[in-house]
């Protein structure tokens, strides 16, 4: 089996856990072997119903010489050791977002990368839309003209019963943030994989509405290097919740995505517009879809193999770790 198929495992097994074992389980060249988990009982259930191995401990996932790739679900703030500990194995990863909870911490992990010859890949599967790849290519042909207003708008809901769901919710120690580092990291990856490199960021952050660790409502001005200014604005407190939305203004035209589909734009003078179904997840986090995480490891699997680059590997993933910290010290 292991010379035509990808073995993984899963750590963590909670709500992620299942979009990642869908994922896997589309895959023709990938198979999933077993999980681990803290709680047993829930390991043992995620088992049974997926038919795979019970790990007795992360350990013993990690010593198996079967698996391949490990898929890191674990509450944030064990992303960075669960993944060094991975790679220290041998292991090519799939790292669930945010990679880490600090850039420092992110760094250790490209260093980690390098030193084991192991690729890892950091869940930022937005960026393998069709539709963003496509705006991607517009904004390389400089459809909008110059750019000037780059913008991001992450408008959630989080119940009081989602942070009380589990005791790591809306912590410092295991979250690292809130409406940004952990609702809202794969907008701000989206926002600068198609814009480009953010050179400056000032920001605040505050808590106005829940009982948590971390912020619930964030705003931030950027410049970009391309001369271009915007700004981001988070929350967890927006009810009933709203779709994430990305604007982007050119002198020559603009372009407005709803999640990660194109809802309205202008280029050489002609306007077009779509209905956008809403994805659900700015008020239910659960409400998410395993096709562009299987995109994402499809990605990983190929570059492997020396089939193609890897799209977002662990230097990628730094980076809107990067500008969330530089709003959280503004």
């Amino acid at each position: 089996m292991k010379d035509h198929q990808f073995c993984f495992g899963i750590l963590g097994c909670g709500m992620i856990a299942g979009i990642h074992a869908e994922a896997i389980g589309s895959i023709p060249e990938a198979v999933l072997a077993g999980v681990a988990d803290a709680n047993a009982e829930r390991e043992r259930a995620f088992a049974a119903q997926r038919g795979v191995h019970a790990y007795e401990s992360y350990d013993q996932m990690l010593s198996d010489p079967q698996l391949d790739v490990i898929c890191i679900c674990t509450p944030s703030g064990f992303h960075a050791e669960n993944a060094l500990a991975a790679l220290r194995h041998g292991k090519h990863v799939v790292l669930e977002k945010p990679m880490a909870l600090s850039a420092k911490s992110a760094d250790e992990i490209v260093a980690a990368c390098a030193q084991a010859g192991k690729l890892l890949t950091v869940i930022s599967q937005l960026r393998f839309s069709e539709d963003v790849q496509r705006v991607r290519a517009l904004l390389a042909e400089n459809a909008l003209g110059r750019l000037t207003l780059c913008s991001l708008y992450m408008k959630y809901h989080r119940s009081v019963e989602y942070y009380a769901s589990s005791p790591w919710k809306g912590t410092k120690a295991f979250d690292g943030g809130g409406a940004l580092m952990n609702q809202g990291i794969h907008g701000v990856d989206l926002l600068e994989y198609i814009v480009g490199p953010i050179k400056a960021v000032t920001g605040k952050a505050r808590t106005l509405s829940h009982r948590i660790e971390v912020e619930d409502t964030a705003v931030a001005m950027l410049e970009f290097e391309n001369g271009a200014l915007g700004v981001i604005e988070a929350s967890t407190c927006a009810y009933p919740g709203f779709e994430r939305r990305i604007e982007l203004h050119g002198d020559k035209g603009y372009i407005m995505l709803k999640n990660n589909q194109i809802e309205k734009m202008m280029v050489n003078g002609e306007e077009f517009s779509a209905e956008v179904a809403d994805a659900g997840t700015s008020s239910d986090p659960g409400a998410l879809h395993c096709e562009m995480h299987r995109r994402q490891i499809q990605n990983l699997l190929a570059a492997i193999r020396g089939e193609e680059e890897l799209v977002v590997d662990a230097n990628e993933g730094r980076k809107a770790i990067r500008v969330i910290e530089a709003v959280y010290r503004a």
